[in-house]
């Protein structure tokens, strides 16, 4: 996990860590909004699917959907997908939602290394309130990794063509 992260603070008793980071090509913008929006936005048909499955199973025990999460966060301000967009800095985005069953932070971090090449970090924590978001949380964490990996790598695609 980033050290440097907004999000470090929430680190402690997580349910849920995880970080991945991509190699950007040259010509990749350096707008950290540009690039969560290339990685977040436009998901693939599966990821679609999954989501809506998602949606259509937790809204019959009160948990909001998607649509729902978006609508709300566009009221406010702008959305990446559909997460409100809760802070940003030249080089970090942070999204995310609080409901009843969990709060959901991810943060997306423009890096370069020792070589001055850049990479793309993203990072997520969750904290579980109950027993119904430690099920959900267990059950989805497997589609989450797969899901933020593919969108990562369908990104860096995408500013490379």
């Amino acid at each position: 996990m980033p050290s440097n992260s907004v999000l470090a603070p929430l680190y402690t008793g997580a349910d849920l860590l995880d970080a991945f980071a991509i190699r950007l090509p040259a010509e990749a913008s350096n707008d950290v909004e540009v690039l969560a929006r290339a990685a977040f936005e436009r998901q693939a048909w599966w990821i679609r699917v999954l989501t809506f499955i998602r949606d259509v199973v937790m809204m019959t025990v009160g948990v909001t959907s998607s649509r729902a999460v978006g609508l709300a966060g566009a009221a406010r301000g702008p959305v990446i997908g559909y997460l409100p967009v809760l802070s940003k800095t030249a080089t970090e985005l942070v999204v995310g939602a609080d409901d009843r069953h969990l709060d959901f932070r991810a943060t997306i971090q423009l890096r370069a290394d020792a070589e001055n090449e850049r990479e793309l970090v993203t990072s997520t924590v969750v904290h579980c309130h109950n027993r119904l978001g430690r099920v959900y949380l267990a059950t989805i964490a497997p589609f989450h990794r797969l899901i933020v990996r593919a969108n990562l790598e369908r990104a860096v695609r995408a500013m490379k063509a």
